[in-house]
């Protein structure tokens, strides 16, 4: 006749309440006598709790995150009453064998035999970690070996305090209720206090020892700790791994279901872990919150421009620092007359003197790359940076046009830019380029050559130097350029050629006004 039994928690050792990490049955399922229920989790081991008899499950009393003692009711199995008593008896016997076991142990005063103790209903389980070594000193409750059964794996305590002396066995063997572990070398006292604790059952404490718990520290956010705390909660406890392996990885903040185990039957062994934890701090988290935004039309359409000109043109940088103490003093008087003149517009103008010397800077090739087109104009491309990306427009005529009406020039088709207002027949013409970060800082970088030309100048920063006058130190005022050429047009000496010239003709502001 069907009855309804309780399945309480059994008797698991000297704990006052631990972890359910795993339900493994739900309401309908039919489960055979010792058919495992529920996982849970201690400080020293993960272990699966077998039903005691067989039956139907017709109420879950527990859920994964509650704290259950011995005693506590964990679910209600349909049973007939002939599986429940045979249950009944078997869990006296299992009480009256373990308390028969705990009476004979060893009770040498200085060499003290530590025994595999009752672990369960498994005639032989393997050793999968030793804890230990000889010459170690292990304190009561120290974890000595971790075994595995089919269902759990755990870690076994030094029931007293020692000095091992020798130890009797290795990974990979297989021990059973009784067998020698290791040997403790130990006083009296600790014996004596061993025995007693086998007598006298610890009483439950309910204090809380801070100092034994993990401190965790982390630079992540509440919410991050707490996501991550329930994603380890959920998966963690179908990872294969000793509980060693499982506080270390909670005190390195890292989920084990994202190690791949190369041990047997994939379980995560300690070189897995701390490969993992490697490679994370090398290559970062997977797991770190990224943003993925589209790139603009502009860019698009100038990244692979410029892609094609780094990967096609030889490119050849020149680097050079002018002294424009002149250039300022001259830029600080027109400010005075309200005339603003940015460096740039100078720049412009020394670099039309030099391009008439230098004509095949003016140039571009054609495209089969065999001919040289010398351009007879002196239109500047001026690269602007705009919200949407690399703009650069084209100041045609410079040659023929004033500072004043260059600076003018210059601030309106550096503003269209920015708005986007500029006609694309206002990008088109330029015989050379000129990129300025001059406004933005840098002591120097190297500008792409903007094909089908074959050569641009970058501007960075003006800097107050100490420069030698041949007698002292003065305070000067110093700009860095770097020129980018194609070698198949340019050689180096005409390249230092060109910049020993633009270095002259910049330094001096006569020169440049002629």
């Amino acid at each position: 006749m069907p009855t309804q039994k309780n399945v309480e928690l059994p008797d698991i050792g000297d704990f006052d309440a631990v972890d359910i990490i795993e339900v493994l049955v739900k309401v309908g399922d039919v489960v055979n006598e010792n058919d495992s229920i529920v996982t849970l989790e201690t400080d020293k081991a993960t272990m699966e709790i077998p039903a005691p008899f067989s039956g139907k499950v017709t109420s879950l009393e527990i859920k994964v995150g509650d704290k259950v003692a011995k005693g506590d009711l964990i679910l209600i199995l349909e049973t007939d009453s002939a599986s429940a008593d045979q249950a009944d008896d078997s869990v006296e016997e299992s009480k009256t064998s373990k308390l028969d076991s705990d009476q004979h142990l060893n009770l040498a005063l200085s060499q003290k035999n530590v025994e595999l103790p009752d672990i369960g209903d498994f005639d032989a389980v393997d050793i999968i970690e030793v804890l230990v070594k000889v010459g170690d000193v292990v304190n009561e409750n120290d974890s000595i070996v971790t075994l595995e059964t089919d269902k759990a794996t755990m870690e076994i305590p030094a029931p007293f305090s020692g000095k091992v002396t020798s130890l009797e066995i290795k990974v990979g063997d297989k021990v059973a209720k009784g067998d020698l572990i290791l040997i403790l070398e130990t006083d009296s006292a600790s014996a004596d206090q061993a025995d007693d604790s086998v007598e006298e059952p610890k009483k439950p404490d309910t204090k809380i020892n801070d100092d034994n718990e993990p401190t965790i520290t982390k630079t992540v956010s509440q919410d991050d700790t707490k996501q991550t705390e329930e994603v380890s909660l959920k998966t963690d406890s179908n990872s294969h791994a000793s509980p060693s392996i499982r506080k270390l990885a909670r005190e390195l903040g890292v989920s084990l279901s994202r190690i791949n185990g190369t041990g047997k039957k994939g379980r995560i062994l300690d070189e897995d872990l701390k490969s993992f934890v490697k490679d994370l701090v090398t290559h970062g988290s997977s797991n770190e919150e990224v943003e993925t935004i589209p790139l603009s039309r502009i860019k698009k359409l100038s990244g692979k421009h410029l892609s094609n000109c780094w990967n096609t043109i030889p490119h050849v940088s020149q680097f050079d620092e002018v002294n424009i103490d002149q250039l300022e003093k001259f830029r600080k008087h027109q400010k005075e007359k309200n005339i603003k003149l940015s460096p740039l517009v100078f720049i412009m103008k020394a670099i039309v003197q030099v391009l008439k010397r230098h004509p095949n800077f003016n140039a571009s090739l054609d495209e089969g790359g065999e001919n040289l087109i010398l351009k007879k104009y002196f239109n500047l491309g001026i690269a602007v940076d705009t919200p949407n990306g690399l703009l650069v427009p084209v100041v045609k005529d410079v040659n023929k046009k004033s500072l004043i009406e260059l600076s003018e020039e210059l601030a309106d088709i550096s503003l269209r830019a920015r708005e986007g207002k500029l006609d694309s027949s206002e990008m088109k013409g330029a015989g050379f380029t000129i990129s300025s970060l001059g406004g933005i800082g840098g002591t120097q970088f190297t500008p792409i050559i903007n094909s089908p030309e074959v050569a641009i100048l970058g501007v960075s920063r003006t800097q107050i130097k100490p420069i030698w006058n041949g007698s002292t130190f003065e305070p000067t005022a110093m700009i860095p350029l770097a020129l980018s050429y194609d070698h198949r047009v340019i050689d180096g000496a005409e390249g230092a050629r060109f910049m020993a010239e633009l270095n002259q003709v910049l330094s001096n502001i006569m020169e440049m006004l002629l």
